[in-house]
Protein backbone atom coordinates (compact mmCIF):
# COMPACT_ATOMS: atom_id res chain seq x y z
CA UNK A 1 0.00 0.00 0.00
CA UNK A 2 0.92 3.67 0.00
CA UNK A 3 -0.11 6.65 2.17
CA UNK A 4 -2.02 8.03 -0.83
CA UNK A 5 -4.50 5.14 -0.45
CA UNK A 6 -5.25 6.10 3.15
CA UNK A 7 -5.64 9.74 2.13
CA UNK A 8 -8.66 8.54 0.17
CA UNK A 9 -10.05 5.96 2.61
CA UNK A 10 -9.18 7.64 5.93
CA UNK A 11 -8.24 11.26 5.16
CA UNK A 12 -8.57 12.46 8.75
CA UNK A 13 -6.50 9.66 10.27
CA UNK A 14 -3.26 10.99 11.79
CA UNK A 15 -0.21 9.80 9.83
CA UNK A 16 2.24 11.15 12.38
CA UNK A 17 2.43 13.31 15.47
CA UNK A 18 5.42 15.19 16.85
CA UNK A 19 5.78 14.13 20.47
CA UNK A 20 6.80 17.44 22.07
CA UNK A 21 5.16 20.06 19.86
CA UNK A 22 2.00 18.02 19.37
CA UNK A 23 1.78 18.91 15.68
CA UNK A 24 -0.28 16.24 13.93
CA UNK A 25 -0.34 15.59 10.19
CA UNK A 26 -3.25 13.65 8.69
CA UNK A 27 -3.01 11.32 5.73
CA UNK A 28 -4.87 13.90 3.63
CA UNK A 29 -2.29 16.54 4.55
CA UNK A 30 0.64 14.19 3.98
CA UNK A 31 -0.74 13.27 0.56
CA UNK A 32 -1.37 16.86 -0.50
CA UNK A 33 2.00 18.16 0.67
CA UNK A 34 3.95 15.26 -0.82
CA UNK A 35 2.13 15.88 -4.12
CA UNK A 36 3.11 19.54 -3.95
CA UNK A 37 6.70 18.56 -3.18
CA UNK A 38 6.79 16.19 -6.15
CA UNK A 39 5.41 18.95 -8.38
CA UNK A 40 8.13 21.30 -7.14
CA UNK A 41 10.85 18.74 -7.82
CA UNK A 42 9.65 18.41 -11.40
CA UNK A 43 9.49 22.20 -11.88
CA UNK A 44 13.09 22.36 -10.65
CA UNK A 45 14.09 19.89 -13.36
CA UNK A 46 14.53 16.77 -11.19
CA UNK A 47 13.72 13.54 -12.99
CA UNK A 48 13.44 9.89 -11.89
CA UNK A 49 16.81 8.66 -10.67
CA UNK A 50 18.01 12.08 -9.51
CA UNK A 51 19.06 12.60 -5.90
CA UNK A 52 18.03 15.08 -3.21
CA UNK A 53 19.75 15.41 0.16
CA UNK A 54 17.94 16.06 3.45
CA UNK A 55 19.76 17.56 6.44
CA UNK A 56 17.19 18.00 9.20
CA UNK A 57 16.53 17.20 12.82
CA UNK A 58 13.31 15.27 13.57
CA UNK A 59 11.04 17.85 11.96
CA UNK A 60 7.36 17.80 10.95
CA UNK A 61 8.31 18.32 7.27
CA UNK A 62 10.64 15.28 7.15
CA UNK A 63 8.11 12.72 5.94
CA UNK A 64 6.41 15.17 3.60
CA UNK A 65 9.73 15.62 1.79
CA UNK A 66 10.66 11.93 1.82
CA UNK A 67 7.28 10.86 0.41
CA UNK A 68 7.45 13.66 -2.18
CA UNK A 69 10.78 12.28 -3.38
CA UNK A 70 9.44 8.72 -3.30
CA UNK A 71 6.47 9.47 -5.54
CA UNK A 72 8.66 11.52 -7.90
CA UNK A 73 11.00 8.58 -8.49
CA UNK A 74 13.92 10.28 -6.75
CA UNK A 75 16.57 9.05 -4.38
CA UNK A 76 16.56 10.81 -1.01
CA UNK A 77 19.77 10.81 0.98
CA UNK A 78 19.22 11.57 4.67
CA UNK A 79 22.27 13.05 6.38
CA UNK A 80 23.09 13.07 10.08
CA UNK A 81 22.45 16.41 11.71
CA UNK A 82 25.53 15.80 13.92
CA UNK A 83 28.13 15.98 11.16
CA UNK A 84 30.58 18.75 10.43
CA UNK A 85 30.31 20.86 7.30
CA UNK A 86 33.13 18.94 5.62
CA UNK A 87 31.51 15.59 6.37
CA UNK A 88 28.18 16.83 5.01
CA UNK A 89 29.86 18.17 1.89
CA UNK A 90 31.42 14.77 1.23
CA UNK A 91 28.06 12.95 1.35
CA UNK A 92 26.24 15.59 -0.72
CA UNK A 93 28.94 15.45 -3.39
CA UNK A 94 29.32 11.69 -3.30
CA UNK A 95 25.61 10.94 -3.69
CA UNK A 96 25.32 13.43 -6.55
CA UNK A 97 22.51 15.44 -4.96
CA UNK A 98 21.02 18.18 -7.11
CA UNK A 99 19.22 19.80 -4.21
CA UNK A 100 19.75 20.09 -0.45
CA UNK A 101 16.95 20.74 2.04
CA UNK A 102 17.92 21.76 5.59
CA UNK A 103 16.15 22.90 8.74
CA UNK A 104 17.04 25.68 11.15
CA UNK A 105 17.25 23.19 14.03
CA UNK A 106 20.42 21.64 12.60
CA UNK A 107 22.28 24.69 13.82
CA UNK A 108 25.02 26.99 12.53
CA UNK A 109 26.65 24.29 10.38
CA UNK A 110 24.09 25.03 7.66
CA UNK A 111 25.59 28.52 7.26
CA UNK A 112 28.94 26.95 6.34
CA UNK A 113 27.52 24.84 3.52
CA UNK A 114 26.70 27.40 0.79
CA UNK A 115 30.40 28.20 0.47
CA UNK A 116 31.25 24.49 0.17
CA UNK A 117 28.35 23.58 -2.11
CA UNK A 118 28.48 26.39 -4.62
CA UNK A 119 26.01 25.92 -7.47
CA UNK A 120 23.75 23.51 -5.59
CA UNK A 121 20.08 24.46 -5.17
CA UNK A 122 19.49 25.11 -1.46
CA UNK A 123 16.23 25.11 0.49
CA UNK A 124 15.34 25.53 4.15
CA UNK A 125 12.05 24.41 5.71
CA UNK A 126 10.27 27.31 7.33
CA UNK A 127 11.59 30.82 6.59
CA UNK A 128 14.38 31.30 4.09
CA UNK A 129 17.88 31.86 5.45
CA UNK A 130 20.71 33.50 3.56
CA UNK A 131 21.40 31.40 0.47
CA UNK A 132 18.51 29.06 1.37
CA UNK A 133 15.13 29.59 -0.23
CA UNK A 134 12.04 28.73 1.82
CA UNK A 135 10.98 25.22 0.85
CA UNK A 136 7.53 25.72 2.35
CA UNK A 137 6.89 28.90 0.33
CA UNK A 138 8.05 27.29 -2.93
CA UNK A 139 6.09 24.10 -2.30
CA UNK A 140 2.87 25.92 -1.37
CA UNK A 141 2.76 27.49 -4.84
CA UNK A 142 2.41 24.03 -6.39
CA UNK A 143 -0.84 22.12 -7.10
CA UNK A 144 -1.74 19.35 -4.65
CA UNK A 145 -2.47 16.88 -7.44
CA UNK A 146 -0.19 13.97 -8.38
CA UNK A 147 2.46 14.53 -11.03
CA UNK A 148 1.74 12.86 -14.35
CA UNK A 149 4.72 10.52 -14.25
CA UNK A 150 4.66 9.08 -10.72
CA UNK A 151 7.12 6.24 -10.16
CA UNK A 152 8.64 4.78 -7.01
CA UNK A 153 11.84 6.33 -5.74
CA UNK A 154 14.01 5.07 -2.90
CA UNK A 155 16.23 6.10 -0.06
CA UNK A 156 19.96 6.23 -0.74
CA UNK A 157 21.58 5.99 2.66
CA UNK A 158 25.16 5.87 3.82
CA UNK A 159 26.31 2.70 5.51
CA UNK A 160 28.86 2.09 8.21
CA UNK A 161 32.30 1.34 6.83
CA UNK A 162 35.32 -0.17 8.52
CA UNK A 163 37.80 2.33 7.15
CA UNK A 164 37.61 5.78 5.71
CA UNK A 165 34.38 7.52 4.90
CA UNK A 166 30.91 5.96 4.78
CA UNK A 167 29.68 4.45 1.53
CA UNK A 168 26.35 5.01 -0.17
CA UNK A 169 23.90 2.18 -0.73
CA UNK A 170 21.96 2.96 -3.90
CA UNK A 171 19.39 0.31 -4.80
CA UNK A 172 18.28 0.16 -8.43
CA UNK A 173 15.02 1.89 -9.32
CA UNK A 174 12.70 -0.49 -11.13
CA UNK A 175 10.23 1.97 -12.61
CA UNK A 176 7.38 0.46 -10.61
CA UNK A 177 4.24 2.24 -9.33
CA UNK A 178 4.56 4.19 -6.08
CA UNK A 179 2.41 1.62 -4.25
CA UNK A 180 4.36 -1.42 -5.44
CA UNK A 181 5.01 -3.87 -2.56
CA UNK A 182 8.41 -3.73 -0.88
CA UNK A 183 10.16 -6.43 1.14
CA UNK A 184 10.58 -4.13 4.14
CA UNK A 185 6.93 -3.14 4.18
CA UNK A 186 5.99 -6.81 4.57
CA UNK A 187 8.20 -7.41 7.61
CA UNK A 188 6.15 -5.56 10.27
CA UNK A 189 3.20 -7.88 9.90
CA UNK A 190 5.00 -11.01 8.70
CA UNK A 191 7.57 -11.28 11.49
CA UNK A 192 6.90 -8.65 14.12
CA UNK A 193 3.14 -8.94 14.47
CA UNK A 194 2.29 -5.27 13.94
CA UNK A 195 -1.49 -4.87 14.25
CA UNK A 196 -3.70 -3.15 11.67
CA UNK A 197 -4.26 -0.21 14.05
CA UNK A 198 -0.52 0.32 14.42
CA UNK A 199 0.42 3.14 16.81
CA UNK A 200 4.16 3.32 16.42
CA UNK A 201 6.68 5.19 18.58
CA UNK A 202 9.87 6.37 16.87
CA UNK A 203 12.44 7.58 19.45
CA UNK A 204 15.50 7.86 17.19
CA UNK A 205 16.82 10.33 14.60
CA UNK A 206 15.05 9.95 11.27
CA UNK A 207 18.30 10.21 9.30
CA UNK A 208 19.15 6.67 10.45
CA UNK A 209 18.10 3.86 8.13
CA UNK A 210 15.97 1.89 10.59
CA UNK A 211 13.82 4.77 11.97
CA UNK A 212 13.25 6.24 8.52
CA UNK A 213 12.36 2.94 6.87
CA UNK A 214 10.23 1.63 9.72
CA UNK A 215 8.22 4.85 9.99
CA UNK A 216 7.56 4.90 6.25
CA UNK A 217 6.59 1.22 6.42
CA UNK A 218 4.02 2.09 9.09
CA UNK A 219 2.62 4.72 6.71
CA UNK A 220 2.23 1.96 4.11
CA UNK A 221 0.11 0.11 6.68
CA UNK A 222 -2.03 3.15 7.43
CA UNK A 223 -0.77 3.42 11.00
CA UNK A 224 0.11 6.43 13.13
CA UNK A 225 3.71 7.32 13.99
CA UNK A 226 4.58 9.30 17.12
CA UNK A 227 7.96 10.96 16.49
CA UNK A 228 10.12 11.97 19.43
CA UNK A 229 12.10 15.09 18.59
CA UNK A 230 14.73 13.88 21.06
CA UNK A 231 14.78 10.77 23.21
CA UNK A 232 13.98 11.16 26.88
CA UNK A 233 13.43 7.95 28.87
CA UNK A 234 10.54 9.11 31.02
CA UNK A 235 8.85 10.95 28.17
CA UNK A 236 9.08 7.72 26.18
CA UNK A 237 7.08 5.88 28.85
CA UNK A 238 4.59 8.74 29.10
CA UNK A 239 4.05 8.69 25.34
CA UNK A 240 3.38 4.95 25.36
CA UNK A 241 0.65 5.50 27.96
CA UNK A 242 -0.80 8.67 26.39
CA UNK A 243 -1.02 7.42 22.81
CA UNK A 244 -1.62 3.76 23.68
CA UNK A 245 1.46 2.89 21.67
CA UNK A 246 1.46 -0.74 20.56
CA UNK A 247 4.63 -0.86 18.42
CA UNK A 248 8.03 0.83 18.25
CA UNK A 249 11.67 0.43 17.31
CA UNK A 250 14.55 1.00 19.74
CA UNK A 251 18.28 0.56 20.20
CA UNK A 252 19.89 -0.96 23.31
CA UNK A 253 20.91 2.46 24.66
CA UNK A 254 17.24 3.41 24.90
CA UNK A 255 16.63 0.29 26.98
CA UNK A 256 19.54 1.09 29.28
CA UNK A 257 18.38 4.64 29.90
CA UNK A 258 14.84 3.53 30.66
CA UNK A 259 16.03 0.79 33.00
CA UNK A 260 18.07 3.37 34.93
CA UNK A 261 14.97 5.36 35.81
CA UNK A 262 13.93 5.12 39.47
CA UNK A 263 11.59 2.24 40.19
CA UNK A 264 8.68 4.53 41.06
CA UNK A 265 9.04 6.27 37.69
CA UNK A 266 9.26 3.02 35.72
CA UNK A 267 6.11 1.68 37.34
CA UNK A 268 4.18 4.94 37.07
CA UNK A 269 3.08 4.43 33.49
CA UNK A 270 0.67 1.97 31.89
CA UNK A 271 2.57 0.11 29.17
CA UNK A 272 -0.01 -2.63 28.66
CA UNK A 273 -0.82 -1.44 25.13
CA UNK A 274 2.55 -2.70 23.82
CA UNK A 275 2.21 -5.60 21.40
CA UNK A 276 5.47 -5.62 19.44
CA UNK A 277 8.74 -3.80 20.13
CA UNK A 278 11.68 -4.15 17.76
CA UNK A 279 15.34 -3.47 18.47
CA UNK A 280 18.46 -3.55 16.34
CA UNK A 281 21.46 -1.32 15.43
CA UNK A 282 23.76 -2.93 17.99
CA UNK A 283 23.79 -6.21 19.89
CA UNK A 284 21.88 -5.84 23.12
CA UNK A 285 23.62 -7.08 26.28
CA UNK A 286 21.82 -10.20 27.38
CA UNK A 287 21.27 -8.90 30.93
CA UNK A 288 19.66 -5.72 29.59
CA UNK A 289 17.34 -7.64 27.30
CA UNK A 290 16.32 -9.99 30.10
CA UNK A 291 15.39 -7.01 32.27
CA UNK A 292 13.36 -5.50 29.44
CA UNK A 293 11.52 -8.77 28.82
CA UNK A 294 10.75 -9.04 32.53
CA UNK A 295 9.43 -5.47 32.51
CA UNK A 296 7.58 -5.21 29.20
CA UNK A 297 6.74 -8.87 28.74
CA UNK A 298 7.45 -11.14 25.74
CA UNK A 299 6.89 -8.42 23.15
CA UNK A 300 10.50 -7.63 22.21
CA UNK A 301 11.74 -8.74 18.81
CA UNK A 302 15.25 -8.40 17.41
CA UNK A 303 16.85 -8.40 13.99
CA UNK A 304 20.34 -8.24 12.56
CA UNK A 305 20.90 -6.57 9.21
CA UNK A 306 22.75 -3.75 7.54
CA UNK A 307 21.77 -0.83 5.37
CA UNK A 308 23.30 -2.88 2.54
CA UNK A 309 20.38 -5.34 2.64
CA UNK A 310 22.53 -8.39 1.83
CA UNK A 311 20.90 -10.49 4.56
CA UNK A 312 18.49 -10.40 7.46
CA UNK A 313 18.27 -12.40 10.70
CA UNK A 314 15.30 -12.38 13.05
CA UNK A 315 14.53 -13.68 16.53
CA UNK A 316 11.31 -13.38 18.51
CA UNK A 317 11.07 -13.10 22.30
CA UNK A 318 10.26 -16.74 22.95
CA UNK A 319 13.10 -18.05 20.80
CA UNK A 320 15.46 -15.59 22.46
CA UNK A 321 14.65 -16.92 25.92
CA UNK A 322 15.77 -20.37 24.79
CA UNK A 323 18.71 -19.00 22.74
CA UNK A 324 20.00 -16.29 25.07
CA UNK A 325 22.18 -13.76 23.28
CA UNK A 326 21.30 -14.79 19.74
CA UNK A 327 20.37 -12.25 17.05
CA UNK A 328 18.29 -14.86 15.24
CA UNK A 329 18.17 -17.06 12.20
CA UNK A 330 18.43 -15.90 8.62
CA UNK A 331 15.21 -15.10 6.78
CA UNK A 332 16.94 -13.32 3.88
CA UNK A 333 20.03 -15.16 2.70
CA UNK A 334 21.73 -18.01 4.58
CA UNK A 335 24.28 -17.52 7.34
CA UNK A 336 27.75 -18.94 6.78
CA UNK A 337 30.57 -18.64 9.31
CA UNK A 338 33.89 -18.60 7.51
CA UNK A 339 37.54 -18.84 8.39
CA UNK A 340 40.32 -16.72 6.95
CA UNK A 341 40.28 -18.90 3.81
CA UNK A 342 36.64 -18.02 3.10
CA UNK A 343 35.46 -21.59 3.65
CA UNK A 344 32.53 -22.46 5.89
CA UNK A 345 33.21 -23.58 9.46
CA UNK A 346 31.17 -26.09 11.48
CA UNK A 347 28.61 -25.02 14.12
CA UNK A 348 29.97 -23.25 17.23
CA UNK A 349 33.16 -22.23 15.42
CA UNK A 350 33.90 -18.49 15.56
CA UNK A 351 34.59 -16.70 12.31
CA UNK A 352 33.43 -13.97 9.98
CA UNK A 353 29.66 -13.82 9.38
CA UNK A 354 28.70 -14.15 5.71
CA UNK A 355 25.35 -14.35 3.94
CA UNK A 356 24.99 -16.85 1.11
CA UNK A 357 22.28 -16.82 -1.57
CA UNK A 358 21.15 -13.34 -0.65
CA UNK A 359 21.27 -9.98 -2.42
CA UNK A 360 24.66 -8.90 -3.71
CA UNK A 361 26.64 -6.12 -2.07
CA UNK A 362 26.85 -2.85 -3.92
CA UNK A 363 28.40 0.45 -2.80
CA UNK A 364 28.04 3.70 -4.70
CA UNK A 365 31.34 4.74 -6.28
CA UNK A 366 33.19 1.90 -4.57
CA UNK A 367 33.07 -1.43 -6.41
CA UNK A 368 36.31 -2.39 -4.69
CA UNK A 369 34.64 -2.20 -1.28
CA UNK A 370 31.91 -4.60 -2.41
CA UNK A 371 34.48 -6.96 -3.90
CA UNK A 372 36.54 -6.87 -0.70
CA UNK A 373 33.51 -8.07 1.27
CA UNK A 374 32.51 -10.82 -1.16
CA UNK A 375 34.35 -14.14 -0.97
CA UNK A 376 35.18 -16.73 -3.62
CA UNK A 377 31.72 -18.32 -3.26
CA UNK A 378 29.89 -15.04 -3.81
CA UNK A 379 28.94 -14.84 -0.13
CA UNK A 380 28.91 -11.35 1.37
CA UNK A 381 29.81 -9.95 4.78
CA UNK A 382 29.35 -6.80 6.84
CA UNK A 383 32.56 -7.70 8.66
CA UNK A 384 31.02 -9.00 11.88
CA UNK A 385 32.39 -11.97 13.79
CA UNK A 386 30.26 -14.67 15.38
CA UNK A 387 29.12 -18.28 15.41
CA UNK A 388 25.98 -20.31 14.79
CA UNK A 389 24.52 -23.16 16.78
CA UNK A 390 23.20 -26.42 15.36
CA UNK A 391 19.75 -24.86 14.79
CA UNK A 392 21.16 -21.96 12.77
CA UNK A 393 20.85 -19.26 15.43
CA UNK A 394 23.53 -16.61 15.02
CA UNK A 395 25.51 -15.19 17.95
CA UNK A 396 27.69 -12.12 17.37
CA UNK A 397 30.94 -11.98 19.30
CA UNK A 398 32.61 -8.89 17.89
CA UNK A 399 31.91 -5.63 16.22
CA UNK A 400 32.35 -5.13 12.54
CA UNK A 401 36.09 -4.82 12.13
CA UNK A 402 36.42 -2.58 15.16
CA UNK A 403 33.49 -0.36 14.28
CA UNK A 404 32.37 1.60 17.34
CA UNK A 405 28.63 1.71 18.01
CA UNK A 406 27.82 4.37 20.58
CA UNK A 407 24.15 4.87 21.39
CA UNK A 408 23.21 3.11 18.15
CA UNK A 409 25.43 5.47 16.10
CA UNK A 410 28.14 3.93 13.92
CA UNK A 411 31.54 5.61 14.25
CA UNK A 412 34.47 4.97 11.94
CA UNK A 413 37.76 4.63 13.84
CA UNK A 414 39.94 5.11 10.76
CA UNK A 415 38.59 8.59 10.14
CA UNK A 416 39.48 9.67 13.70
CA UNK A 417 42.89 7.98 13.53
CA UNK A 418 43.65 9.67 10.22
CA UNK A 419 43.04 13.04 11.82
CA UNK A 420 44.92 12.51 15.09
CA UNK A 421 48.01 11.11 13.43
CA UNK A 422 48.44 14.42 11.59
CA UNK A 423 49.11 16.21 14.87
CA UNK A 424 52.82 16.91 15.19
CA UNK A 425 53.03 15.50 18.69
CA UNK A 426 51.47 12.13 17.71
CA UNK A 427 53.63 9.26 16.48
CA UNK A 428 50.92 6.62 16.23
CA UNK A 429 47.28 6.22 17.22
CA UNK A 430 44.62 3.59 17.70
CA UNK A 431 40.96 4.45 18.22
CA UNK A 432 38.79 1.84 19.86
CA UNK A 433 35.42 1.46 21.50
CA UNK A 434 35.55 1.05 25.26
CA UNK A 435 32.61 -0.05 27.42
CA UNK A 436 30.15 2.63 28.47
CA UNK A 437 27.28 1.85 30.81
CA UNK A 438 24.76 4.05 29.03
CA UNK A 439 25.97 4.40 25.43
CA UNK A 440 27.21 0.83 25.05
CA UNK A 441 30.59 2.03 23.78
CA UNK A 442 32.56 5.26 23.96
CA UNK A 443 35.32 6.47 21.67
CA UNK A 444 38.80 6.19 23.20
CA UNK A 445 41.99 7.31 21.49
CA UNK A 446 45.20 5.52 22.47
CA UNK A 447 48.17 7.68 21.54
CA UNK A 448 51.84 6.88 21.07
CA UNK A 449 53.35 10.35 21.55
CA UNK A 450 56.27 11.55 19.48
CA UNK A 451 57.99 12.40 22.75
CA UNK A 452 57.08 10.10 25.62
CA UNK A 453 58.19 12.76 28.12
CA UNK A 454 55.22 14.88 26.98
CA UNK A 455 52.64 12.21 27.82
CA UNK A 456 50.32 13.71 30.42
CA UNK A 457 47.34 15.95 31.08
CA UNK A 458 48.51 18.93 29.05
CA UNK A 459 49.04 16.89 25.89
CA UNK A 460 45.77 15.03 26.54
CA UNK A 461 43.86 18.34 26.68
CA UNK A 462 45.60 19.60 23.54
CA UNK A 463 44.79 16.48 21.52
CA UNK A 464 41.18 16.29 22.68
CA UNK A 465 40.68 19.94 21.74
CA UNK A 466 42.26 19.25 18.33
CA UNK A 467 39.83 16.36 17.75
CA UNK A 468 36.79 18.37 18.82
CA UNK A 469 37.75 21.20 16.50
CA UNK A 470 37.90 18.91 13.48
CA UNK A 471 35.32 16.19 14.11
CA UNK A 472 31.63 16.11 14.83
CA UNK A 473 30.68 15.77 18.48
CA UNK A 474 29.69 12.11 18.24
CA UNK A 475 33.08 11.13 16.78
CA UNK A 476 35.35 13.11 19.07
CA UNK A 477 37.08 10.84 21.64
CA UNK A 478 35.57 10.82 25.10
CA UNK A 479 38.87 9.70 26.59
CA UNK A 480 42.52 9.67 25.57
CA UNK A 481 45.26 7.44 26.94
CA UNK A 482 48.94 7.03 26.18
CA UNK A 483 51.00 3.98 25.26
CA UNK A 484 54.75 4.10 24.87
CA UNK A 485 54.62 1.88 21.80
CA UNK A 486 51.51 0.63 20.00
CA UNK A 487 51.61 -3.10 19.17
CA UNK A 488 52.38 -3.34 15.47
CA UNK A 489 53.67 -6.24 13.40
CA UNK A 490 56.88 -5.60 11.47
CA UNK A 491 54.70 -5.44 8.36
CA UNK A 492 52.94 -2.41 9.86
CA UNK A 493 49.70 -4.14 10.82
CA UNK A 494 48.28 -2.76 14.05
CA UNK A 495 47.17 -5.34 16.60
CA UNK A 496 44.20 -3.23 17.62
CA UNK A 497 42.46 -6.20 19.18
CA UNK A 498 45.13 -6.34 21.89
CA UNK A 499 44.50 -2.71 22.78
CA UNK A 500 40.73 -2.98 22.74
CA UNK A 501 40.60 -6.19 24.72
CA UNK A 502 42.51 -4.53 27.55
CA UNK A 503 39.57 -2.15 27.98
CA UNK A 504 36.97 -4.88 27.79
CA UNK A 505 38.81 -7.40 29.94
CA UNK A 506 37.90 -9.87 27.27
CA UNK A 507 38.48 -13.57 27.75
CA UNK A 508 35.59 -14.78 25.60
CA UNK A 509 32.73 -12.86 24.01
CA UNK A 510 32.23 -9.27 25.08
CA UNK A 511 28.65 -9.02 23.88
CA UNK A 512 26.77 -12.06 25.09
Amino acid sequence: MHPSHFAKSHPDRVAYTMASSGEAITYAQLDARSNQGAQLFRILGLNPGDVIAILMENHPRYFEIAWAAQRAGLYYTCISSKLTAGEIEYIVRDCGAKLLIVSHGVGPVIDELPRLLGGLKLFCVGPGRGAYESFDAARDQMPATPIADETAGSDMLYSSGTTGRPKGVKPPLLGVPIDAPTALAALPKLFFGFPDDCRYLSPAPLYHAAPLRWCMSVHRLGGTVVVMEKFDPEQCLALIERHKINTGQFVPTHFVRMLKLPEDVRTRYDLSSLVSVVHAAAPCPAAVKEQMLNWWGPVIHEYYAGTEGNGFCYIGPHDWLTHRGSVGRAVIGEVRICGDDGEALPPRSEGVVYFANGPALSYHNDAAKAAENTNQHGWTTLGDVGWVDEEGFLYLTDRKSFMIISGGVNIYPQEIESLLVTHPKVADVAVIGAPDEVMGEKVVAVIEPANWAEAGDELRKELLAFARANLSHVKAPRALDFMQELPRHPTGKLYKRLIRDAYWGKTDSRIV
